[in-house]
Order: C-alpha cells, then sequence, then structure tokens
C-alpha cells in the first residue's frame, strides 16, 4: 500500500532498525519504545488490522506468533516478554497494518487486574 508507513519501511523508502526478515515477514525497534526493548513484527503483506484477517491470512499470523520468542531471545528476553496486538483506532492501533509489539526488559505492570469474588 502506498501510505503505508510499515509497507515503506519494509520496501526500504523509510529507514528502520532491524532486527529479523524472512521472505514473510519484517521485524524492527518501535522509535516509540515502551520499554526497554520494544519490537515490531509485521507481514510484508499489508493488511490493515487483525479485524481484517481471514483464512488466507493463517500462515502469516502464525509465522509472527513463532516468530515472536525468538525474536524476543535474540533481543536479551530471557525472563519473559509481553505480546500485543492492538487492533482498531478503539484497541490503541496507530498504524493501520497489522502488527505484533515485543515488549520487555523491564517488570511490565498487569495490563488488567482480576480479583476473584468470595
Amino acid at each position: 500500500m502506498i501510505d503505508c508507513i510499515f509497507c515503506k519501511i519494509v520496501a526500504g523508502a523509510i529507514p528502520s532498525k532491524k532486527v529479523y526478515e524472512d521472505d514473510h515477514l519484517f521485524a524492527f525497534h518501535d522509535i516509540q519504545p515502551a520499554a526497554p526493548v520494544h519490537v515490531l513484527i509485521i507481514p510484508k503483506v499489508h493488511v490493515a488490522s487483525l479485524a481484517d484477517c481471514n483464512a488466507s491470512h493463517l500462515e502469516d499470523l502464525g509465522r509472527i506468533l513463532l516468530a515472536a520468542p525468538n525474536i524476543a531471545a535474540e533481543s536479551g528476553l530471557t525472563d519473559g516478554f509481553r505480546t500485543i496486538i492492538n487492533t482498531g483506532k478503539g484497541g490503541g492501533q496507530e498504524v493501520f497494518h497489522i502488527h505484533a509489539h515485543i515488549l520487555g526488559g523491564a517488570q511490565l505492570r498487569p495490563l488488567v487486574d482480576c480479583v476473584a469474588s468470595a
């Protein structure tokens, strides 16, 4: 997609701090990190969000999830990491090219506090 910043990163038109690339995926450091390690994994094919995925995207979605632990380990996250996919404007998605965030390198606060009812 011509106006997509992530498509431009994949094409090499915009520089990035690449950490991983194969025939299907591209991973790079986030320019506004929310943790000491903050890497984005994107498919090379443009899909706006997780809500736009269908069965034809199954392999790329699986590749993202399988690549995440390896990228995290190579980034020094040996004590754990968080993986997030924001979906749609209401879900906090800012760039409309599906991507997974890998966060770590510090103790991350819980996203949800659950209280058991008695």
